[in-house]
């Protein structure tokens, strides 16, 4: 592990731990497999196999990841979950509707209360934000 003095190992770290953590989770949740070994790691994130070896004994010491089969890893529950959150958290912003895709309970169309509407004209609920926001 980097030493609290060493700030871009440190950024690298946790960068290489929040990759590796989504790609298990992925290959967890498609089906693929509870364990992964470096050869998986090298094919998804293009990282050197040394290197993928370093960080996986760094998440073991660290709890988010256990030795598996041979050569395998697999999650943790502390890696299961943060490993999700990262997940969700990389792909939240194509994950919500846009304009032309929302419905009465959008946020920007139909904002909380006070806050005004981020819909333009072009966006199919434009009327109805404009007569609820009149109305309010």
């Amino acid at each position: 592990m980097a030493s609290p003095h060493d700030g871009g190992s440190a950024l690298q770290a946790l960068y290489w731990r929040s990759e590796i953590l989504q790609v298990m989770v992925w290959l967890r949740g498609e089906g693929f497999g509870e364990e992964v070994g470096i050869a998986t790691l090298q094919q998804f994130l293009g990282v050197d196999a040394d290197t993928g070896l370093e960080r996986l004994e760094a998440m073991v010491a660290d709890g988010f990841v256990e030795r598996g089969g041979e050569g395998l890893y697999r999650l943790s529950e502390l890696g299961r979950q943060e490993g999700a959150a990262e997940f969700a958290a990389s792909f939240e912003d194509l994950q919500r509707p846009t304009h032309g895709e929302c419905g009465p309970d959008c946020p920007h169309c139909f904002p909380p209360e006070g806050q005004e509407s981020e819909c333009t004209d072009t966006c199919p609920a434009y009327d109805l934000a404009m007569e609820r926001s009149a109305a309010g």
